[in-house]
């Protein structure tokens, strides 16, 4: 008996000193808890509850050159009803009221707005929602509501804020404007002016504290952020949307009319370098374009018959050529180690100037000028080419510049025909038409070369922060008398050459047509021969003020493809607007000139101006600006739907209008 006993005193002094440890191990744990790692798990609890979320910045404005708006971001608002932390005098002395500002603002009807916030405040709702993507006046107006005026707390109202990007101009200069992403890993997408400037256009992020109120929902702790957000800087670009305009629509209906797959056209001011147009369109499996990559920028390309001019500078700086030197053409055909080089005019020019071979842009004239001077020593033309930088980078400030690529002797692609064949713009040559545009805008700033601009500064406000200052790349690429050569070549070339065509007694133009085969290594080519076509040259031809290429890659050959006919129409197209919107300004000695019988004159003809009938012209099909212009100018009032060209017109062609009647008119 007293054994057992003794066994079982044993047994309860075990247990208890096993509790007893048990005990202390629960008091050091707590206590290192409390002093050790409180501060861990108090962070730990308040993450779980609490979280500071990140209010992005507005991202800064980008301008076009004249102060119009090309990308602005614009606060989105959705608001929610927290049922359960309103009071119950708080709640039934606002429903009433409430209900019917939501039904004014929101459309159902009081009732039903009282129904659902009852419903909402039965079932313990802290997330209900009210309404979504409010413009920023729409949420003041709905903050200051019965109830909701009353705050976070008290009121219950939830606001969530986000930034959306909009692009007045649509699908327009999309490219051109771009824009920055950043993926899930954390890596950034950038295009265009918003991708190159993104650092300046960001701004700084700011912070809000909210408290986690249900699964997944986060409510903010107080009216106020603890950090606000810092706009980014706007951005002036050297973009002009007039010129923008004119530009995109002269393109788009070059590509719809030869059925082409895709495109650019840009313009670049001179002087400045300053670009004030760049459309890039590509076709869609439906036939329709829209801006899908930056050709001008990006696309890398052998340039065809535009490369001649590179090539007769060299030629003409090197003084192996004059422009007054002859060639003989023969009949067209001129045979290389075994290969031919043809002349599109059949059975040749003959003997012809190398100015001649240059303006009619015969093939075998050029190359036989090339050939035959640097045969022995391709390096030397080599060399001429080089120092013209056309292999180098124009260092723009918009991402994605292809890479240009002269092919020299040691090269894997070098081989006999490199040469004869670089002298038209074949032979592996590879090179932008935003490069290529440099080079003639070179030629028509008199040798001066300039790195092509698309900003002109960065500004806070009224502040300028940065301002992009013109660079000069090469102050002179080639002799004036080189210069003035060529000049007058490419005038002619509009005058009487390939591009007669285009030619205008109003407005002058000089440049270069170019006809290039592309894809002709494929498969099939001969029964589906591909080309690209385009134009690339200044105006006025006297004194250049802007320059400007347009390529268009594999039109419908059953259409046409040659750079005059395909390329050229939309360069004279924006020319000839330009033209048109600028005008001449004469210095005049005096003004004050009078002369009895033309004020008589112009007094009658005035009177029968103003009591014309004047009929309603078609617009249908025209571009919106061609148009707009029209249409104000008959002294109509014009309302413009949609974007594109006229597809609709509210008065109907030949019917009498009168000063300041409205019409309207709906653009696709």
């Amino acid at each position: 008996m007293a054994t057992n006993e003794k066994h079982i005193l044993n047994r309860l002094y075990f247990v208890a000193g096993c509790m007893f440890l048990f005990a202390v191990a629960v008091a050091v744990q707590l206590l290192n808890i409390q002093f050790v790692e409180g501060d861990k798990y108090k962070q730990l609890s308040e993450e779980r509850t609490l979280k500071n979320f990140t209010i992005p910045a507005n991202r800064g404005n980008l301008y076009d050159a004249n102060g119009n708006l090309l990308a602005t971001s614009i606060p989105n608002y959705d608001i929610r009803f927290d049922a359960v932390t309103v009071s119950d005098k708080n709640f039934e002395e606002n429903i009433a009221p409430l209900s019917k500002e939501l039904y004014k603002m929101f459309g159902k009807s009081a009732a039903y707005w009282s129904l659902k916030l009852r419903t909402a405040r039965v079932n313990k709702q802290r997330y209900f929602l009210i309404a979504r993507n409010l413009g920023y006046s729409d949420y003041m107006k709905v903050k200051s509501f019965p109830l909701f005026n009353l705050g976070t707390y008290k009121g219950g109202m939830i606001v969530e804020q986000r930034t959306v990007r909009e692009h007045p101009l649509g699908e327009m200069a999309a490219r051109t404007v771009g824009y920055e992403r950043k993926d899930k890993d954390g890596y950034y997408t950038r295009v265009g002016l918003e991708g190159a400037f993104g650092p300046f256009l960001e701004g700084t992020d700011g912070h809000r504290l909210k408290q986690k109120i249900a699964k997944g929902q986060w409510k903010p702790i107080s009216d106020n952020n603890e950090v606000e957000p810092k706009d980014g800087y706007d951005v002036i670009s050297t973009i002009d949307v007039n010129i923008q305009d004119i530009a995109h629509h002269a393109l788009l209906a070059q590509l719809e009319k030869y059925e082409a797959d895709h495109g650019t056209v840009v313009v670049m001011e001179t002087k400045t370098g300053e670009i004030k147009a760049i459309s890039n369109l590509g076709r869609t499996s439906a036939g329709t374009y829209f801006e899908k990559l930056n050709y001008a920028v990006g696309e890398t390309h052998e340039p065809g018959s535009t490369f001649k001019l590179m090539a007769l500078v060299v030629a003409l700086e090197d003084k192996v050529i004059d422009t007054s030197t002859i060639v003989d053409t023969e009949n067209g055909v001129m045979s290389v180690r075994g290969y031919k080089v043809r002349d599109s005019h059949r059975g040749g020019y003959g003997k012809i100037s190398a100015a001649k071979a240059f303006e009619v842009s015969s093939n075998v004239g050029v190359v036989k000028l090339i050939y035959e001077n640097y045969k022995d020593n391709p390096q030397k033309f080599i060399d001429g080419l080089n120092r013209m930088h056309l292999n180098e980078k124009l260092g723009i400030s918009i991402k994605g510049e292809g890479e240009p690529y002269i092919p020299k002797p040691g090269d894997k692609k070098w081989s006999g025909l490199s040469l004869p064949w670089m002298a038209y713009g074949y032979g592996s040559i590879q090179i932008t038409p935003l490069q290529t545009l440099a080079f003639y805008n070179a030629i028509a700033n008199n040798g001066v070369l300039v790195k092509p601009r698309f900003i002109k500064e960065i500004r806070e406000w009224d502040k300028v922060i940065e301002k992009n200052e013109l660079t000069i790349l090469d102050p002179s690429i080639c002799s004036q008398e080189t210069v003035n050569k060529v000049k007058a070549m490419m005038e002619n070339v509009v005058v009487r050459g390939t591009a007669k065509s285009l030619y205008s007694p109003n407005f002058s133009m000089a440049g270069k047509t170019g006809t290039a085969q592309t894809e002709y290594w494929m498969d099939g080519w001969n029964s589906n021969p591909r080309y690209i076509s385009s134009f690339v040259g200044y105006f006025p031809a006297d004194n250049p003020k802007y320059t400007s290429i347009v390529v268009i890659h594999k039109p419908n050959s059953k259409i046409g493809i040659y750079g005059a006919d395909v390329s050229g129409p939309v360069f004279k197209r924006i020319a000839q607007k330009i033209y048109t919107d600028t005008p001449i300004e004469d210095e005049l000695e005096s003004l004050n000139i009078e002369n009895d019988k033309i004020s008589v004159d112009f007094e009658k003809y005035y009177a029968a101006a103003q009591s014309t009938n004047k009929l309603m012209p078609n617009v249908v099909g025209m571009p919106a600006m061609d148009a707009l212009s029209l249409l104000e100018n008959l002294g109509l009032s014009v309302r413009i739907n949609g974007e594109g060209k006229v597809k609709n017109q509210s008065i109907p062609a030949g019917q009498k209008i009168k000063n300041n009647q409205q019409v309207a008119l709906s653009l696709s």
